[in-house]
């Protein structure tokens, strides 16, 4: 669990973040130093060690590792992989780009999302290649607005398993050094130069560094920062690690670090109420869709989930009801980590009609009804329905299945600004002495709000910048 008083802190306050050499004696020094134990900073390590005899100490608050991506899907998206090749899919890194710019109407970093496109399927190869990570071409389904089959997914399409083969990776990997339990308070500075941290829990060490990454999430967890950037999703359920609340941030923007795209954001349109498992949104992309308490259709899924959960969190009680269908529920069985888990922890309700399923539900069984009736129709046509969707759709069919969701933050998408090789950026633009960051701590790909969020953004970011960080890291030792 992380301390209160990070859970409160903003950029705004007195709290000092830095602290300069003068004032601390190094307890002990080490190469690179890693803040952050999620996929960000077990890729920048595994990185930065292959590349330098050097020492690589990665350092996680938590009693684990993981953060957000051990909350995912772990599906990485990548174009022009030679997985994607054996399925017969010819895709360059630049329509991947594409993509991500039109679902944010070109307001995200257009260099940084190119670059970042264009190093994905060496990032994938270089997984499975030189780290013998299980990932796995998904191509039964596509997410919202992705015009191709680009995602790499790990076992069981969940993240956790893909955060226990890279801590494996790490512990397996001799120049690493892996400390749970141990936060990173401050950096500490000598003049305009990163050269440690403090560190610690219950006991706080200096830590001397030539290098230090910075993994630490983003600050969705941090209630205080979420309502001065994020207001509009500020009173929505938290679906993210726990240590999420923003510390690397804070740490960048007391030296004077660039800051950018502070009101960006994943949210999720379905988690299922009062039990905190995911939805997969796969039930909505084969066919599924939501209604409110009024049995009304109210946005267009097709959007994307990310884009949906400020509809869902708009609607009485900021709770809707996900409508699918028996195919979809055996199509999805033993597929998704996170759909069996909902399953077993007895997440949906069947019914033999869809007004008997709207009535256990709650939401009105005749307007329900009435929403089934247009929706297939619509599909049938193949016609916009009445939300204009015209995506991931097919006609529903008796037995229905159906459950409660709200909508939910997941993680932030603003942080600190960086270049290419993850180099944290002052506001002079110019990168801050030996300083990197990655994933939630960087800022993202998605633009602004929450409609910019492409699916598998956060892990471009996060991996993709995780492994640029720790290659230039290494590279960087003198």
């Amino acid at each position: 669990m992380s301390h209160p008083d990070l859970k409160r802190r903003t950029i705004e306050d007195s709290t000092e973040e830095v602290v300069p050499a003068t004032d601390v004696t190094f307890d002990v020094t080490t190469d690179i130093v890693v803040a952050g134990g999620g996929g960000t900073g077990l890729v920048a390590a595994l990185a930065a060690a292959q590349r330098t005899d050097g020492t690589v100490t990665v350092l996680e608050k938590s009693h684990r590792l993981g953060g957000n991506t051990s909350l995912s899907t772990g599906m990485i998206p990548a174009a022009g992989t030679r997985f994607q090749r054996a399925a017969g899919i010819e895709e360059e890194p630049a329509d991947m780009a594409a993509d991500i710019l039109e679902k944010n109407d070109y307001e995200a970093d257009e260099e940084m999302v190119r670059h970042l496109c264009a190093e994905s399927p060496n990032l994938i190869h270089w997984l499975v290649d030189d780290w013998d990570i299980s990932l796995h071409f998904v191509d039964d389904f596509t997410y919202p607005q992705h015009s191709e089959y680009r995602m790499h997914a790990p076992p069981g399409r969940n993240g956790e398993n893909l955060i226990d083969e890279l801590g494996e990776r790490i512990e397996e990997t001799e120049n690493t050094e892996l400390l749970l339990h141990t936060p990173v308070k401050k950096l500490v500075v000598d003049g305009e130069e990163v050269v440690g941290v403090t560190a610690g829990k219950t006991h706080t060490e200096a830590i001397g560094a030539d290098k230090v990454i910075l993994g630490t999430d983003g600050f969705a967890g941090n209630r205080p920062m979420v309502e001065r950037n994020c207001g509009n999703i500020s009173e929505a359920l938290y679906y993210g690690a726990d240590g999420n609340t923003g510390d690397g941030i804070r740490f960048g923007a007391s030296l004077g670090a660039e800051l950018a795209y502070m009101d960006s954001f994943q949210g999720h349109a379905t988690v299922v109420q009062g039990i905190g498992a995911l939805s997969t949104y796969a039930v909505i992309m084969n066919g599924g869709f939501l209604v409110n308490e009024d049995g009304e259709r109210f946005g267009n899924e097709a959007k994307g989930y990310s884009a949906l959960a400020i509809d869902v969190v708009d609607q009485p009680d900021g709770m809707a009801y996900e409508i699918f269908d028996e195919r979809i529920m055996k199509k999805l069985e033993g597929e998704f980590d996170d759909f069996d888990e909902a399953v077993e922890l007895g997440s949906y309700i069947d019914a033999p009609d869809i007004e008997s399923l709207a009535e256990e539900l709650g939401c009105d069984p005749d307007r329900t009804a009435e929403a089934l009736e247009s929706y297939n129709a619509a599909v049938e046509a193949d016609e916009p329905d009445s939300t204009g969707r015209v995506d991931g759709r097919s006609v529903l069919e008796a037995p229905f299945y159906g459950t409660t969701v709200v909508g939910s933050l997941f993680h932030t998408q603003g942080g600190l600004l960086v270049d290419g090789h993850g180099r944290v950026l002052g506001e002079d633009g110019e990168p801050i002495g030996n300083l990197y960051a990655g994933g939630g701590s960087a800022a993202g790909i998605s633009g602004h709000g929450a409609g910019g969020y492409l699916s598998g953004n956060g892990l471009t970011t996060a991996l993709g910048l995780g492994r640029l960080a720790g290659i230039h890291a290494a590279e960087s030792l003198e």
